[in-house]
C-alpha cells in the first residue's frame, strides 16, 4: 500500500464505492485499488494502482470507475473472455468500450467530464511510450481514437497506419454503430481480417512504415512494423488496457500496448518479440494483397455541385429525360399505390370491428380485442444512391447517356418520394501528390504497398440527400481515369450513414477500374473486396455495364447495357423491379 492510502486513500476508495453501488444499481459493489487492474470481478471493481499523489487526477480515476461500471452493466464479460489474447480481442474490447460509455453517459451526462479526463490520461501515456509500441498497437490505439472521433497526433500519423485506417473506414462505421458485445467482437475480427489482407504478399504490404530505418526485420523496441496477428503460438499478444476486463491472462504478461483503460505496470515492460515477429511476417508473403492503397488522401478533393448546374441545361436535360420515362415512372407509381396498400393491426381493444374476429367474440364471453387499426406499410423508405464513373472512356455519347440516366433516375424518385443521391468521380494526377511521391523515393522509403501514387479521388457529389435542386446534374463530366474500388467505398459510407429502412447503390462502369500508375490486379482484387465488404452492410447494390460486360466480374446484381439508348429504360426498369421486391 502507498502511504498517501493511509491518509485519504481508503476513504477514496470508500467513496468510489459508494458511486459503483450508485451507478450499477448493485448493494455490495466494492472498488479496490490493484496493479493488475483494471478488471471487472463479481462485486468489485479492480482500478489501476496509482499513487494519489497529485501525478494522476482524482478525476482520472474517477474515470476509470466509469468505464468499468459502463463494461459490467452493457457488456457481455463472458464473450470478451472467451476470446484468445491477441490483437482482435484488443479491438473488440475497444469497440466495446466505446459502446458501453455512451450508453452510460446517455443515463449519466455528468459522468463525460471524467471519461473526458480519462482519455486525455491516455493519450499522455500514449505519447511517452510511442518509440516502444509496435505496429500492431498503433493500430489498436488509432482505432480507438477513430472511435472517439479523436484525430491522431503528427507523431502518431504515419503512413502506414493512415492508410490502414483509410482501407478500413467501411468497417469502423460498423465498429461505431455496434449494438452488443457480439457485434463489436465481429467488427474487430472484421478489421483484423482486412488488415492482415493489407499485410499479405509484396504489394501494398501495410507492415512498413514510410520512414526506411522501420522495416519488418528491426528487432529493436521501437520497431513499429510488426505485423499483425492473432496467433498466440507465432506472435503472442499480451493483455493491455484495450483487452477483455478479465483475469485470463492472470496480470502475469506484458505488452507495449496502451489505451484508456490499461495497467501502468503493462505500459512500462518493454517489448520481446523479436524472432517470432519474423517467423509470422514470413507466412503473410504466401497471400496477395487484395486492397489497393492510396500513398496519401489529404490531396483528393471532394466538392459539392448540388443545385449549382445551369438552369437552362438541366430544364432541357429533364425534358428529355421524362420523355424517355415518363411511361415507366407513371406503371412504377401504380405498383407502388397497389404494394402500399393499407394493412392492418389485429386484436385491438379499439377500433372498427374485424369481422374475422366476429367468431370468437361470439364464443369466447371474456373476449375484449375483437378490433383493428389502420397501419400503413413503409414501401418508400428507400434511399438510392447512383454513383458514374467519370473517367476519360466516358466521355462524348456515353457520359451524355449517363447523364440524362441520372437526371430521369432521380427526377422520377424525387416525384415518387423517394430520397436519392447522385455522385461521380475520377482520378487526376495531383502536383503536391507527385512531390511527396518523389520525395519518398529520394528518402528510399519502401512503397511496394501502394497502389495510387500521383493521382488525387476528385469526387463530385451533384445532388445530395434531401436536396430539391436537382440543376447539378447537369454538370456531370468526364476526367481521367476510374479507381472503382476507392470510390465505391466513399459511395457506400455516404449512403450507409443516411437513415432509411433500405438502401440501394447503384454503380455505372464502362470497364476494369483503373489508374495512371496502380497495379491492375490490384485495382480489381481491391474492387471485389469492397464490393462484397458493402453487401455485408446490407446495401443492395447492382453493377451496370456500360457498353461492357466488366460488371459482371465483380457485382453479383449486374446488368450489361449494350444499346445506350436503351440506358435509362432499361437501368428505370431495374430500379422499378428493386423497389417493388421487398
Amino acid at each position: 500500500m502507498h502511504a498517501t492510502r493511509d491518509t485519504r486513500g481508503f476513504a477514496f476508495e470508500s467513496t468510489l464505492g459508494k458511486v459503483a453501488r450508485v451507478l450499477t444499481g448493485q448493494y455490495g459493489v466494492t472498488v479496490v485499488f490493484s496493479p493488475d487492474g483494471p478488471r471487472v470481478e463479481p462485486g468489485r471493481i479492480v482500478i489501476p494502482d496509482y499513487e494519489l499523489n497529485g501525478e494522476v487526477e482524482r478525476d482520472v480515476l474517477i474515470g476509470y470507475l466509469d468505464l468499468l461500471v459502463a463494461r459490467a452493466k452493457h457488456a457481455s464479460l463472458a464473450q470478451l473472455d472467451a476470446l484468445p489474447a491477441g490483437v482482435a480481442a484488443k479491438l473488440a474490447q475497444v469497440i466495446d468500450d466505446r459502446r458501453v460509455c455512451a450508453q452510460l453517459l446517455d443515463e449519466y451526462p455528468g459522468a463525460r467530464w471524467f471519461i473526458g479526463k480519462l482519455r486525455q490520461h491516455a493519450a499522455e501515456r500514449v505519447q511517452q511510450c510511442w518509440p516502444k509500441l509496435h505496429w500492431r498497437d498503433r493500430l489498436v490505439w488509432l482505432v480507438e481514437r477513430a472511435l472517439w472521433d479523436e484525430p491522431p497526433t503528427r507523431l502518431e500519423a504515419s503512413h502506414s497506419l493512415l492508410a490502414a485506417l483509410h482501407a478500413a473506414q467501411d468497417l469502423l462505421h460498423e465498429a461505431r454503430a455496434s449494438r452488443s458485445t457480439t457485434q463489436s467482437i465481429a467488427a474487430a475480427q472484421a478489421l483484423v481480417a482486412r488488415v492482415r489482407a493489407l499485410s499479405a504478399g509484396e504489394v501494398n504490404s501495410m507492415m512498413f512504415t514510410a520512414d526506411p530505418v522501420e522495416d519488418i526485420d528491426t528487432e529493436t523496441a521501437a520497431s513499429s512494423s510488426a505485423p499483425i496477428d492473432d496467433e498466440d503460438t507465432v506472435l503472442p499478444d499480451q493483455d493491455s488496457a484495450n483487452s477483455p476486463p478479465s483475469d485470463r491472462s492472470g496480470g502475469a504478461q506484458a505488452d507495449d500496448a496502451v489505451g484508456m483503460g490499461q495497467s501502468p505496470a503493462d505500459a512500462q515492460q518493454p517489448s520481446t518479440r523479436s524472432s517470432e515477429s519474423k517467423a509470422g511476417s514470413a507466412n503473410t508473403h504466401a497471400f496477395k494483397a487484395t486492397l489497393s492503397i492510396p500513398l496519401a488522401t489529404e490531396f483528393d478533393d471532394i466538392r459539392d455541385l448540388t443545385g449549382q448546374g445551369d438552369s437552362a441545361a438541366w430544364r432541357e436535360l429533364r425534358a428529355q429525360a421524362r420523355a424517355d420515362t415518363a411511361p415507366l415512372k407513371e406503371k412504377l407509381e401504380r405498383a407502388l399505390s397497389a404494394d402500399e396498400r393499407t394493412r392492418w393491426r389485429r386484436e385491438q381493444e379499439r377500433g372498427e370491428i374485424d369481422r374475422t374476429a366476429l367468431a370468437k367474440l361470439a364464443t369466447s364471453p371474456g373476449y375484449r380485442t375483437p378490433f383493428r387499426t389502420q397501419r400503413a406499410a413503409k414501401g418508400r423508405d428507400v434511399a438510392v444512391t447512383l454513383l458514374i464513373d467519370r473517367s476519360g472512356s466516358m466521355a462524348g455519347r456515353k457520359i451524355e447517356l449517363a447523364r440524362q440516366c441520372a437526371a430521369a433516375l432521380c427526377d422520377a424518385l424525387t416525384q415518387l418520394s423517394f430520397d436519392c443521391e447522385v455522385l461521380g468521380y475520377c482520378s487526376v494526377e495531383s502536383a503536391p501528390m507527385k512531390q511527396l511521391y518523389e520525395r519518398q523515393l529520394a528518402g528510399g522509403a519502401d512503397l511496394r504497398r501502394y497502389n495510387r501514387f500521383v493521382e488525387r479521388l476528385d469526387l463530385k457529389v451533384y445532388k445530395r440527400f434531401g436536396a430539391t435542386d436537382l440543376s447539378g446534374i447537369a454538370a456531370i463530366d468526364c476526367g481521367h481515369e476510374n479507381p472503382d474500388g476507392e470510390a465505391l467505398a466513399w459511395a457506400a459510407t455516404r449512403l450507409a450513414d443516411h437513415q432509411a429502412e433500405r438502401r440501394i447503390l447503384m454503380m455505372f462502369s464502362d470497364g476494369y477500374p483503373s489508374t495512371g500508375d496502380g497495379d491492375p490486379q490490384v485495382l480489381r482484387s481491391d474492387l471485389r473486396e469492397r464490393v462484397a465488404a458493402i453487401g455485408k452492410r446490407g446495401i443492395e447494390l447492382v453493377g451496370i455495364g456500360v457498353l461492357t460486360d466488366a460488371v459482371e466480374d465483380f457485382y453479383p446484381h449486374n446488368v450489361v447495357v449494350s444499346r445506350l439508348a436503351e440506358l435509362p429504360s432499361t437501368v428505370f426498369s431495374v430500379l422499378s423491379a428493386m423497389l417493388l421486391t421487398r
